[in-house]
């Protein structure tokens, strides 16, 4: 299981504040938590942050990627009685809006609580009851009362905000039923819930696996590049420019997935559940994956051991959408985490299946050597 440190970062991790276009606290937390374990930090124009640990200074470039910028919201407007209204960064259910608490931040870095409100229901006309209530009709309470009043705590047009949710352990009991046997055993697991899984949880995978190479002394045949992409909800903007200054010879990109255990989800629509292990994605609405590179990765987990699923996304994509194009071209994979409840403030991933991404990602690392990336592409 992870170590007690690394879960205090990735409670660190999921806290900080970092919508698309606002990374620079997580962003820095990855790059203070991989320093020790690597040989090299630089950034692109974006952002975004790749560390290098070498292992054959003359094999692969293998890269890493995961995104550290969460969904969340930017002020457009501020009305003469003292409330916000926003735009969207990234993907947002309204119904998951409502009554949320939210963070605006200043220009002097100065965090405002808020909480998202629309017209009291008492008010609603009876015909209007029953309709969805859109963000456009939404606005940020702050508890202000004038235009004056919200200028004075320092918020203007174009400041970011974000959910307020904060990272917590549930120890839970799983009742699992053996396919030969009518008796169900025990089992204990261990669940996360909090806000910007999506996609902090990959950005932590990819810095614990280089620590893990460096403290454990794991020989690998490439060259590492672990990423902390940004703007990724907002257009994949991020891992375009960081796979054009590593231009990687084949990415392994770290992500959640959507875990449809839960009702209504049907499980041609989400094959993914919470606690069956880490997920490998075979298609997705930006990439069909190399299928050399994919089997790679499924018989590699077979081989050790490493509980694994097969997803796919009809709709929606990932980081990997862009940098499987970039150059030449990229083969490209996505491993992921399967958790409920993704683009809310709140989502639920079993520390299970991080450990068994973390795992894998390591058992694909130090068996991806020139041979083995080469026939990928082999015609």
């Amino acid at each position: 299981m992870l170590e007690k440190e690394s879960l205090k970062f990735l409670e660190r991790l999921t806290n900080s504040f970092g919508p698309s276009g606002f990374e620079y606290e997580p962003v820095q937390m990855v790059k203070n938590y991989v320093a020790p374990y690597v040989d090299e930090i630089f950034s692109d124009k974006m952002g975004s942050l790749v560390y290098k640990k070498v292992g054959d200074p003359e094999g692969p470039k293998i890269l890493l990627p995961g995104h550290v910028d969460e969904i969340g919201f930017i002020i457009n407007g501020i009305s003469k009685d003292g409330f916000l209204t926003f735009s969207p960064l990234g993907g947002w259910f309204d119904q998951t809006l409502l009554s949320q608490r939210v963070l605006v931040k200043t220009r002097e870095d100065e965090l405002v609580l808020g909480v998202v409100v629309s017209k009291p229901p008492h008010l609603i006309p009876p015909e209007d009851a029953k309709k969805v209530v859109t963000k456009e009709e939404m606005f940020i309470d702050v508890g202000c009362a004038s235009e004056k009043d919200v200028n004075a705590l320092g918020i203007q047009i174009g400041d970011p905000a974000m959910p307020v949710s904060h990272f917590e352990i549930l120890e839970r009991k799983r009742f699992v039923k053996e396919e030969e046997s009518p008796e169900s055993r025990e089992e204990n697991v261990t669940l996360a819930i909090g806000k910007a899984f999506d996609d902090r949880v990959g950005a932590f995978i990819g810095a614990e696996v280089v620590r893990r190479l460096k403290e454990e002394k794991i020989e690998h045949p490439n060259i590492v590049f672990g990423a902390a992409t940004t703007q990724e909800e907002v257009g994949l903007r991020g891992a375009r420019t960081v796979a054009y200054m590593v231009n990687p010879d084949v990415a392994l990109v770290l992500e959640v997935d959507i875990s449809g255990d839960i009702p209504g989800v049907k499980p041609n629509e989400a094959p993914a559940k919470m606690g069956k292990g880490c997920s490998i994605l075979t298609y997705d609405s930006s990439m069909v994956p190399n299928p050399r590179l994919l089997n790679f990765v499924i018989k590699t987990a077979k081989e050790n051991n490493i509980r694994y699923q097969l997803s796919s996304i009809a709709k929606g994509g990932t980081d990997a959408g862009v940098i499987h194009i970039t150059h030449k071209g990229c083969p490209s994979v996505v491993l992921g985490v399967p958790t409920r409840h993704i683009h809310s403030h709140n989502g639920i991933l079993d520390l299970g299946d991080v450990e068994m991404a973390i795992n894998l990602t390591i058992s694909l690392v130090k068996n991806l050597d020139w041979k083995t990336v080469q026939s990928f592409t082999e015609i």
